[in-house]
């Protein structure tokens, strides 16, 4: 066997680049790990975590509204801006420090730079006139927010990655995407008292969820000041004296101070090599692996969004232990990607697991019951607030087993990680229903649904 500087070497140390790091590590092998920018990745330095304080900072605005019903009078409440991006900051960079010195305590070297591919067993670190061997390789570089390139005017639209680092709060702000990316920083910006408008190409908002959610949820954000305009585009922008022009293909135009562009990620595969070490890629542009996460090079693996699976943090970490279990203990071990929760933190939040109404219907065998309900949650009781919860669970009506859980309410996200639960374990509808309700709250309306939906009554509220 060649004589390597080490046994692994780690592309990327996000969540699931230190995971794989840090267990291959503790187990005796030889592993360095480089990062270009921050240690954490994308879930701790520009997404996940930071987006969280974000939200949880712009729900205040409504608490307080709420807090009038309940008879509290709050004078003179103000927010400022450079007081929490100061906070955020703060507590990413101790975030991040953890990582980095929980790498340490592991045994793993920690390069800081960019490592790009040589060949299948050597990486350059750029800039720093270096040059490193390991046996084995492991990519998990993630990904980047992708923008319409030859659009007029796009130089001056900021991503999600910008708009953890605004210098101040604008007035008015135009997001251009329908995901959970753009949904999430409008319900952030319009709590911040910014005056806010999404605009999507598509039909409805939250493109792959189920029709329920995105009907239920395209009303509720608007609720809450957030004008929504749907099947419409950007054509061009354009930098005037007071801000900045979005030319809409409907004839629109709307001026704002900020653009972000919420369009998507991709991969971030860019002058990596890796078509020197023989790692080929998908026709999207993801790095092509098996289901053990294996590319197309005998001694080279990827997880995470670079290979553009199932982009969320919690799945880059289970890829990363898989990978560790195939390679270094003699367990081959591929992540099951079926029924996996996840939440879009929105405002109101959602919370979904398992098959949409439609994918049910296309894949259950026989006929799926739908069982659904909408109430004005009990917080709102007489506040003067007309929002409203969703559930709905889609069950397998020959199996009767619960292959779908879909919530728009408050604390939606706590909720679906517990469903989530009985979804993998694959529990039918009476064995939910034979759970003892907690009252008085939202969550016990998952035990207690008991009428079917029908085309009689899809639309009663």
């Amino acid at each position: 066997m060649a004589d390597y500087d080490y046994d692994l070497f780690v592309i990327g140390a996000g969540s699931g680049g230190v995971r794989a790091a840090r267990l291959t590590a503790l187990g005796g092998k030889r592993v360095a790990i480089a990062e270009e920018f921050k240690v954490g990745g994308t879930c701790v330095v520009r997404g996940c975590v930071p987006k969280k304080f974000m939200v949880m900072a712009s729900e205040v605005s409504h608490a307080l509204e709420i807090a009038e019903g309940y008879g509290w009078t709050i004078p003179d409440a103000t927010f400022d801006w450079p007081t929490f991006i100061h906070a955020k900051d703060v507590e990413i960079g101790r975030l991040s420090g953890i990582y980095a010195a929980n790498l340490g305590k592991a045994g793993v070297d920690l390069v800081h730079g960019r490592a790009v591919l040589k060949d299948a067993h050597t990486v350059e670190i750029i800039g720093k006139g270096r040059t490193i061997t390991a046996e084995k390789i492991l990519i998990a570089t993630g990904g980047r927010p992708w923008v319409p390139a030859d659009m007029p005017g796009i130089e001056h639209a900021i991503t999600s990655e910008e708009a953890f680092h605004l210098p101040e709060l604008p007035k008015r702000i135009l997001i251009a995407g329908g995901g959970y990316i753009a949904v999430e920083f409008a319900g952030i910006f319009a709590g911040l008292g910014v005056e806010t408008t999404l605009i999507y190409r598509g039909p409805n908002i939250l493109r792959g969820f189920d029709d329920d959610v995105r009907a239920h949820l395209a009303g509720e954000i608007e609720k809450r000041g957030i004008k929504v305009i749907l099947g419409c585009q950007h054509t061009a922008i354009e930098k005037t004296e007071t801000g900045l022009v979005n030319r809409l293909e409907n004839g629109m135009e709307i001026e704002t101070d900020i653009i972000m562009f919420a369009t998507g990620r991709v991969p971030y595969v860019k002058d990596l090599g890796l078509e020197t070490a023989g790692v080929e890629l998908t026709e999207a542009g993801a790095i092509k692996v098996d289901e053990f996460s294996k590319t197309t090079a005998d001694n080279i693996w990827a997880i995470g969004d670079v290979t553009d699976r199932m982009n969320l943090t919690p799945v880059a970490i289970r890829e990363a232990v898989a990978f560790h279990e195939t390679v270094y203990r003699d367990n081959p071990m591929a992540f099951d990607y079926e029924a996996v929760a996840t939440a879009v933190f929105s405002q109101p939040p959602v919370g979904t697991v398992g098959l949409t109404e439609s994918e049910a219907r296309h894949s259950c065998p026989g006929e799926v019951d739908v069982y659904v309900t909408r109430f004005r949650p009990m917080k709102y009781a007489f506040t003067g607030s007309d929002e409203r919860v969703l559930m709905k669970l889609v069950v397998d009506a020959t199996s009767q087993k619960v292959v779908g859980v879909h919530i728009v309410g408050p604390e939606a996200p706590e909720m679906i990680q517990l469903a989530a639960i009985a979804v993998k374990a694959g529990l039918t509808k009476a064995q939910w229903d034979a759970a003892c309700a907690v009252h008085p709250t939202m969550a016990e309306e998952l035990v207690t649904l008991k009428e079917k939906q029908t085309p009689a009554n899809v639309s009663a509220g």
